[in-house]
Parts: structure tokens; C-alpha cells; sequence
């Protein structure tokens, strides 16, 4: 685990002093100042505990602080200070995310139960957003591989806009990049909902009834409702609830919201799918920028153009032109490998479309239609790309 800590002070024979004393019972480092301490943050860092001095020179330590939250979150921050008077309090706390002060002189007696309390805290912290962390992807995958049992397209869709909105929102420094890749994955768990025989239809392509449409206009209310109240996934709902919301504000859902105040994972979403669904048609490259600019009031003008420049030729695609393909039957699949071809029954109903990643579930459900004789095979697959070599590849 990791305990070290970092000491901030304008005064060398102070910061001597902390390494003779407690050297013995801590692993620690020292910084005369803001800058050696940041430069010490990048080169030496992450530490468990920082302990700055609030009145130096030059970089004063809230604004130390501040710099240490934005290089590493999790440190836990603690002030020491001559002059806690209530407005140094305030600043420190909302600007520094302050965990304890300590007035100076700080003898042993004091600082010593006080590192020891920041050390512990800052485990908690790390062992909680772990469990957290840890429920939070469990529960990702969970919502994927149950969308790949019920609705293998929607989910083959959502694995490819997640592979396209990665390098997106790389390209444009949007962030968190893990929300919008969630989102772009789960963007479609709405379908889960839908009767077989609709789903089939919005597959297909296939007109359907009134009432079959209104159901398919839910998808994302569903979705938003399914994924609002799971912890950290607040603000991926809110991109799936506006995945189809124009620029303009038109399209569902029917709440007022337009322009910017739309999340810009939502707009981004609804530049890539759309631009999937021209690609898919055969409308491509520059024909596709054309189709798409001239579709006034739909999309975000400046994320369009930045698509086009990110994706010069097509979006990201899962099948790789560096990689072989094999003829594999089912029984030689495994998971992460890439349907190159689709994979059907043999009166033709399509299991899994091309392009999509073998998961786990889908792979037994394509176990049990091989134990019925009903699928054909052998199929087109490929392994995936080493991770070093993901990305965009038309780029």
C-alpha cells in the first residue's frame, strides 16, 4: 500500500527537522516550496499524505493544493498554519480540499497521530472507491452481456460506438473518456425492454406500427431510468436519455433542452451513430459529411467538422485489416475475438452481425443454438488487436 507523504516548507532547517524526527516511523520526502513540491508530485508521486505550509513565498499553499488535487485526487491534503483565522479556513477547505490543520509549531506529539489519521483516511478512501470501482464495472458488465442474450445488434452496435467515441473523445480531450465509452456501450440497453417481434423490425430495418414506434421512441427514457440510479452512472443516463435529441432541441425526449446545455457525450453519440448508419448505407467519407451538414439544426456544427477531421476516412471499426481470418465452428470461439461475417441459422436468421466482440453470454447463446444443429458454420472471426495497436485505424 502505498504510505508515502510529502512535507511543503519555505524553511530548509524545518523541513531537516521533520526528516530527523520521523524519518524512522514514516517514508517521506521534502519540497522548499510550491514548484519543488509539484515537480516532486509528477516525478516521485502519487503520495498518500501531503503536508503544506500555508504562508510561503511566491506559490502560496492553497494554490499548492489546488495543483495537488488536479495531479493526484486521492492524496489526502492537510495545512500548516500560524494564521487559521476563519477566511484561511473557508479558502482552504473549498479551494484544497483541506483534511486536517495543523498550527505551527507542530510538535511530535501532534503531528505524528495526525499523519497517522491522514494515512488512514487516505486507505479508506483508495479501498472504497476500489469497491466501488470494482461494483461499478460488475455492474457494466452485467447490463452488456444481458443486452448481448436479449438483443446481440443493440449490443454489437454499442461495442462498436464505443470503440468510435474512445478515439473521439481522445481527439477532442473530452472527459471522463470512461463515462462517454460506458455510454456509447449501454446506449442501447433500452432495447432490452422491447417485445421480440419489434426488435426483429428495428434490426431488420422494417416499417413498423404506430404504437410498435412509440414503444422504440422509449429506448432511451428506459435506459436513462434503468442506469439513473446505479452510483456514477448519473451522468451516463443523462447522455443516453439525449442520444437522439438534435442540436435544436427537436427529437425525443420531450424535455426542453438545446445547444450546449445538451451533454456533449450526447452530441458526440448522435454525430457517430448516425454517421454508423450512412457508413452502413454505403454514404461515406466526404458524401456523409455532405448528408449530415446539410441536415440544418441536427447536430453540434463544431463537434461535426471535428468528427470528420478525427475520422478522415470511416469510423472505427472492430475488424481489423492487419489481422488474419479464421474459419473457426463454434465449439473454437472464445471471447473478446470479432464476428467478421455474420454469424446465422441455417434458414439465414442473423445470431450476431458482423462486427460485433464475442462476450461470454453471447457466446453461450451461441452454444445453445449449436446444441440444437441450427447454427452455420463455420464462421469468419478474428482475434483482436493487441492493445497497443487499438484505435483508429483509418485515422
Amino acid at each position: 500500500m502505498n504510505d508515502k507523504i510529502l512535507f511543503v516548507d519555505d524553511d530548509p532547517n524545518l523541513l531537516a527537522g521533520i526528516r530527523r524526527n520521523l524519518r524512522t516511523q514514516f517514508t517521506l520526502d521534502t519540497a522548499v516550496g510550491g514548484l519543488e513540491a509539484l515537480e516532486l508530485m509528477k516525478s516521485s508521486g502519487p503520495y498518500a499524505l501531503v503536508v503544506v505550509d500555508m504562508n510561503m513565498p511566491g506559490m502560496k499553499g492553497i494554490e499548492v493544493l489546488e495543483k495537488i488535487q488536479e495531479l493526484s485526487p486521492d492524496t489526502v491534503r492537510m495545512m500548516l498554519t500560524g494564521n487559521a483565522d476563519q477566511q484561511t479556513a473557508v479558502d482552504a477547505v473549498n479551494r484544497g480540499q483541506v483534511y486536517r490543520f495543523l498550527n505551527k509549531p507542530c510538535p511530535p506529539e501532534t503531528l505524528v497521530p495526525a499523519i497517522e489519521n491522514g494515512l488512514k483516511q487516505f486507505a479508506m478512501l483508495r479501498m472504497e472507491k476500489e469497491l466501488l470501482e470494482g461494483t461499478l464495472m460488475g455492474s457494466v458488465k452485467m447490463l452488456s452481456e444481458i443486452l448481448g442474450m436479449v438483443a446481440p445488434e443493440a449490443l454489437g452496435r454499442g461495442q462498436r460506438l464505443r470503440e468510435s467515441m474512445r478515439v473521439f473523445a481522445r481527439y477532442i480531450s473530452a472527459l471522463p473518456v470512461w463515462e462517454l465509452e460506458v455510454a456509447a456501450l449501454l446506449s442501447s440497453i433500452g432495447c432490452a425492454s422491447l417485445p421480440p417481434r419489434v426488435l426483429e423490425k428495428l434490426n431488420n430495418g422494417e416499417d413498423r406500427t404506430l404504437e410498435e414506434e412509440k414503444i422504440v421512441r422509449r429506448v432511451p427514457q428506459i435506459g436513462h431510468d434503468l442506469l439513473v440510479g446505479i452510483p456514477r452512472l448519473e451522468h451516463v443516463a443523462r447522455i443516453i436519455l439525449f442520444q437522439h435529441k438534435a442540436f435544436d432541441g427537436s427529437d425525443i425526449p420531450p424535455i426542453k433542452c438545446s445547444g450546449e446545455q445538451l451533454p456533449v457525450g450526447s452530441r458526440m453519440m448522435k454525430i457517430l451513430a448516425d454517421r454508423m448508419t450512412l457508413e452502413a448505407e454505403g454514404v461515406v467519407k466526404q458524401r456523409a459529411f455532405q448528408t449530415m451538414e446539410a441536415r440544418a439544426g441536427v447536430y453540434d456544427p463544431r463537434l461535426l467538422q471535428l468528427c470528420f477531421a478525427c475520422f478522415q476516412a470511416f469510423l472505427t471499426s472492430s475488424v481489423s485489416s492487419d489481422l488474419p481470418v479464421l474459419s473457426l465452428y463454434v465449439k473454437e470461439l472464445k471471447a473478446d475475438q470479432v464476428v467478421v461475417s455474420d454469424i446465422t441459422t441455417a434458414e439465414g436468421v442473423v445470431l450476431i452481425g458482423a462486427g460485433n466482440i464475442l462476450t461470454p453470454m453471447v457466446l453461450q447463446r451461441l452454444h445453445n443454438y449449436d446444441a440444437l444443429g441450427e447454427v452455420k458454420q463455420p464462421v469468419l472471426i478474428q482475434n483482436p488487436l493487441p492493445a497497443a495497436k487499438t484505435g483508429n485505424q483509418e485515422k
